[in-house]
């Protein structure tokens, strides 16, 4: 299996407002970028896209140690939160229903396909590729023909 480093982040302008995710692949020597804005989302969500689009840009199953500054992202995944949501008809502990059902179910099936090891990097505070990832998610934010962000509400 191919080994990949990927890093992630996600950025909004007002929560909710117009929104941005930033992805850095690093594999094999070379590096990808990946960004893209949308017009009205949150935070949370685009940490979560950003780790998506990290391993829906794989061209095949790898072993990946993917960063984020997002404790609610690498949480979710590493301690089994998101997988719980999922077994309960996507509610929470409370029986409250759980933020972002779209995006968790796509990144659940990701890391059932690729070996995902989450881990938390402190977000600015000089990781180069955390502050790379920080800039293309923020400038994807200010861009003028944003997304919609389709599952953003519901």
């Amino acid at each position: 299996m191919k080994s990949v480093t990927a890093y992630t982040d996600g950025a909004c302008i007002g929560n909710p407002g117009p929104g941005g995710y930033g992805v850095v692949v690093l594999c094999d020597g070379s590096s990808e970028e990946f960004s893209a804005g949308y017009r009205r989302t949150t935070n949370n969500r685009m940490e979560i896209l950003a780790a998506i689009k990290a391993l829906e840009n794989l061209l095949e199953r790898s072993r990946v140690v993917l960063y984020s500054d997002s404790e609610y992202l690498v949480k979710a995944v590493s301690l089994g939160w998101a997988k719980k949501w999922r077994l309960k008809g996507w509610r929470r502990g409370t029986g409250e229903p759980a933020l972002n059902p779209d995006l968790w179910e796509r990144l659940l099936r990701l890391c059932e396909y690729h070996e995902v090891d989450f881990r938390w990097t402190r977000g600015h505070n000089g990781n180069p590729l955390n502050e790379r990832c920080d800039r293309l998610a923020v400038r994807a934010a200010r861009q003028h023909d944003l997304l919609i962000d389709e599952g953003y509400g519901k």
